[in-house]
């Protein structure tokens, strides 16, 4: 583990450039964003993050698209893949292999909408993965079964932008189809792209950042108006409250998050 950490550090010291991280994490009914910038890539990051948690909680879920930079490495995790990412794939390459992609497009769709039936009746995770189970298994299977026969029968080359797109989905098979064996697996990674979307707003208003420390204090107020925003709260309103009532913030961190403070004013 030593050795892995010091060529990690030394890795880090050799790049150029630097990264921003954007980590969605789901607390309860909670979500809480987290943002992180400077010469650590998404997966060295998330094993800072996950060096906190408690050692005796089972591992998380983490959803990513495939990059393997985007793993940490020295912690065990369930590992999930981007389904929006892999069906991107397809839609890059719809005008060249119309009616090849509007098979796997359709199939996702219907896919998709189960997600939308199960958010509409507001099922539990368990309920949600035996829903998935009844109705998108026989799709994923299907879309499988398509995938490896194009490459079986010689349908497609390969070496093809339709081959790179059908490879890229099986090479992915296991995390992409998280969802239909693990409760609470998402379907893609949509909500932390979107989330990473305010951190590129954020450069191009400020025009990137003077030094690393002002880079942190971005990432800490955005963590904190992003949260805010997931919330459904003011990030002003909280912040003010936050200001206002600082030595009783310090002495109950626990109590003064997002979705509570609220309930210490009404005292």
């Amino acid at each position: 583990m030593k050795e892995q950490e010091d060529r990690y550090d030394e890795e880090e010291r050799l790049r150029t450039g630097v990264f921003t991280t954007a980590v969605l994490s789901r607390v309860g009914k909670h979500m809480v964003a987290l943002y992180f910038t400077g010469r650590k890539h998404a997966g060295e990051n998330m094993a800072d993050l996950l060096s906190h948690r408690q050692t005796d909680r089972g591992p998380p879920i983490q959803m990513c698209d495939a990059l393997s930079r985007n793993l940490p490495k020295q912690f065990r995790i369930i590992l999930a893949n981007c389904l929006s990412h892999a069906r991107r794939k397809f839609v890059d390459v719809t005008e060249v292999f119309p009616e090849e992609c509007r098979f796997v497009i359709e199939k996702l769709k219907d896919v998709y909408k189960n997600e939308a039936v199960v958010k509409q009746r507001k099922l539990s995770d368990e309920e949600r993965l035996k829903y998935h189970q009844e109705n998108s298994k026989p799709l994923m299977d299907d879309l499988e079964e398509w995938l490896q026969e194009q490459f079986d029968q010689k349908k497609v080359e390969p070496n093809s932008s339709l081959g790179g797109a059908i490879s890229y989905m099986l090479n992915h098979w296991k995390p992409l189809t998280l969802f239909l064996r693990e409760p609470g697996a998402p379907l893609d990674n949509n909500l932390c792209e979107q989330t990473l979307k305010r951190a590129i707003l954020h450069r191009k208003n400020a025009l990137f950042f003077k030094t690393q420390h002002g880079a942190y204090i971005a990432d800490l107020y955005m963590s904190i108006i992003h949260t805010c925003t997931l919330a459904g709260v003011n990030p002003f309103d909280y912040l003010t409250e936050l200001e206002k009532n600082a030595s009783e913030m310090r002495k109950n961190p626990g109590q003064w998050l997002p979705w509570n403070y609220g309930q210490v004013l009404r005292r």
